[in-house]
C-alpha cells in the first residue's frame, strides 16, 4: 500500500473547524479499498475536532492540518506557529473550560508526538488505528 496524504492550511474563520472536519472525511473517503471502518473514520474526525480548535486558540489562529495514511495507521498533524507545547489538565467538571481533549486524543492514539518548529511553533502528530 502507497502512502497518501493531504494538507490544509487555514486561518481563524467561523468554519475553520468544520472545514478541517470536512477536510478530513474527504481524505479518509478517498482512500479506496480497503475502506477505513467507520468506528476509526470517526475516530480521526474526533481527534482532528479536538487538535485544529486548539491550534486555533493557541497558536494565534492559524493552523496546517496534514493527514498521511499508512498500512495500517493514519496519521494527523496540526501544526500552529505557538511555541507552547500542549499539558494535560485536570478536566473541569465544574465550569466548563475543558481539559479533556488531550486526555482523549494520547487514549485514542497508538502514539502522540509534539515536535518544536525549526522557526518556531509545533506540530502535534498522533497515529491512530487504520
Amino acid at each position: 500500500m502507497t502512502t497518501m496524504s493531504a494538507e490544509r492550511t487555514a486561518l481563524r474563520s467561523h468554519s475553520a473547524v468544520a472545514e478541517a472536519r470536512q477536510a478530513a472525511r474527504a481524505f479518509l473517503a478517498a482512500l479506496g479499498q480497503p475502506a477505513i471502518g467507520r468506528e476509526q473514520a470517526d475516530t480521526v474526525v474526533l481527534v482532528v475536532s479536538e487538535l485544529v480548535p486548539n491550534a486555533l486558540r493557541h497558536g494565534g489562529g492559524a493552523y496546517t492540518l496534514r493527514l498521511a495514511a499508512h498500512p495500517g495507521t493514519i496519521e494527523v498533524a496540526v501544526g500552529d506557529p505557538s511555541p507552547r507545547l500542549p499539558r494535560m489538565r485536570t478536566p473541569d467538571l465544574v465550569d466548563g473550560t475543558g481539559g479533556f481533549g488531550w486526555h482523549m486524543v494520547n487514549d485514542l492514539a497508538h502514539h502522540v508526538v509534539v515536535t518544536p518548529g525549526p522557526e518556531g511553533g509545533k506540530t502535534v502528530r498522533a497515529l491512530l488505528p487504520r
